[in-house]
């Protein structure tokens, strides 16, 4: 929370990074040109595709607007602070309620881990977690692409952090479903008791790690068009979002369908939001190929 609450108060007063709504249009002068090089030249597709394709490094294909992007990463911080006030006001169990909670209540999916508690492996799960705010940060200012346009990446990953923070935070303060720890007793007394032990559903550290490292992937997929980089980057994102549930399965603090709901909501907000920025403005352009005579 301080850390969002940080990134959001620099960003909000940084105005000038919404400033860079470039666009990718194609000017009259361009469209000209581009028709003649299909009535000229010999191999016009071949031409026409390289120009299309091509971006300078001023060039960007998202769009981001400072009075929307502004209200989202509002609303977002909005709604991460009541998650909190209703997580810190939600209560712990009474020990009647605690000898309640056998591992054969628990769907046959997710008793896997009841009981399981190891505080390395929690401790292990923040140091990836810590790592992930990083990575589309230190990805957009190594990229040539994308650091032209830093400040427009960055007010995008703050709008992918903040819905995912959002939605975990709201759900957490909502649900009662106890850890995975609770069902067992290697975890101390007082911790299964605790109204911490209360969220299991879902994981804010698998959402949050699949969102920044996918996010990075996608940005970077959406700057680069066609690099042999960018199915390894996939990879690695899915990759991080795997071991990060794995840690955190192991540690007791979520189940099974817990991790793999968080993967898939953390996936789809780091790819979703940059997608509802890219530019349109080739929407209605299209080139057809065509044979006359000699020409083509």
């Amino acid at each position: 929370m301080k850390k969002l609450i940080f990134i959001l108060l620099t960003f909000l007063c940084s105005g000038s990074l919404f400033s860079q709504n470039t666009s990718d249009s194609i000017s009259p002068v361009a469209k000209s040109d581009t028709l003649n090089l299909l009535q000229n030249h010999p191999d016009s597709s071949l031409l026409i595709k390289n120009d299309l394709q091509k971006k300078s490094p001023a060039s960007s294909p998202y769009h981001t607007s400072f009075v929307k992007d502004g209200i989202v990463i509002a609303a977002a911080a909005g709604v991460n602070i009541l998650g909190y006030v209703l997580i810190k006001n939600k209560s712990g169990l009474t020990p009647e309620e605690l000898a309640g909670k056998t591992r054969d209540k628990l769907p046959f999916f997710d008793r896997g881990n009841a009981g399981y508690y190891s505080d390395r492996a929690n401790k292990d799960s923040y140091i990836l977690f810590d790592a992930s705010y990083a990575i589309p940060v230190v990805a957009a200012l190594f990229n040539k692409n994308e650091n032209s346009k830093f400040g427009q990446v960055m007010v995008m990953y703050l709008e992918t952090m903040a819905i995912t923070g959002s939605m975990y935070t709201i759900t957490a303060g909502l649900v009662y479903r106890s850890r995975p720890f609770v069902y067992g007793t290697k975890a101390p007394l007082d911790k299964r008791m605790d109204k911490g032990g209360q969220r299991s559903f879902y994981g804010g550290h698998v959402a949050t790690t699949a969102a920044a490292t996918f996010f990075t992937a996608k940005v970077f997929q959406d700057f680069n068009p066609g690099s042999k980089l960018t199915p390894y980057l996939y990879g690695s994102a899915g990759a991080l979002t795997v071991v990060m549930g794995y840690l955190r399965y192991k540690a007791g603090y979520h189940f099974l369908s817990d991790c793999v709901l968080s993967g898939i909501l953390g996936t789809a907000t780091g790819i979703l939001i940059p997608q509802f920025h890219k530019n349109k403005n080739l929407q209605n352009f299209s080139l057809t190929p065509f044979f006359q005579d000699r020409s083509k």
